[in-house]
């Protein structure tokens, strides 16, 4: 599929960009990064525009975002509301809340792009658990400036091996959101323990 995909970025160009961004941002297995390094190699060559490949991407995932979030917004909160009738779920999902309240343009600015398998689940949570928009479009749009300047800006600088950046971006990708996932449980084990006095 990847390589059925890289081959329709020069004939779609900025629109297959765009959706690509789009719905990888609402959790669809669409290889966006990859896209985004093929627009960015076609660019070098003078086969697509820079400027208007960045921006469709820039577009597609901002929008993405926003979908996911609204989404979250209008049906996550009642899945909220009755996990915090129940006593055990109560005290997790009201630190939860408070966290997004306190840190959430922070925690969506880095799963746009360090942490990015977790961004369409950060929209949705952020939805449901209501995030203030302002701050959640800030994260958005920050975050996603720098997705998007990385991935094009990769396939720009190394046109001819895409492949070879696009595998070690997938294995860097991985292993970022496996070492904040290692470090999130570590964190919530170490808290739970009981203190020596």
């Amino acid at each position: 599929m990847s390589d059925t995909l890289f081959a329709l970025v020069p004939v779609y160009g900025a629109w297959l960009v765009l959706l690509a961004t789009y719905f990888s941002c609402l959790a669809v297995p669409v290889p966006s990064s990859l896209i985004m390094l093929g627009a960015g190699a076609f660019a070098a060559s003078g086969d697509l525009s820079v400027v208007l490949s960045a921006g469709a991407a820039l577009g597609g995932a901002v929008a993405g975002d926003q979908t996911g979030f609204l989404i979250g917004r209008w049906g996550g909160a009642r899945l909220v509301n009755r996990l915090e009738t129940r006593r055990k779920t109560r005290g997790t999902l009201r630190k939860a809340r408070a966290m997004l309240h306190r840190r959430g343009t922070v925690t969506v600015f880095l799963t746009r792009w360090l942490f990015s398998p977790l961004g369409p689940y950060v929209n949705f949570v952020g939805g449901a658990m209501r995030l203030p928009w302002s701050h959640f479009t800030l994260g958005s749009v920050t975050g996603e400036t720098v997705w998007v300047a990385i991935y094009v800006g990769l396939g720009w600088l190394f046109a001819g091996q895409v492949a070879e950046v696009s595998e070690l971006a997938s294995d860097l990708a991985g292993f970022l959101a496996a070492a904040a996932m290692a470090g999130l449980l570590g964190w919530m084990v170490f808290r739970k323990r009981p203190r020596e006095r």
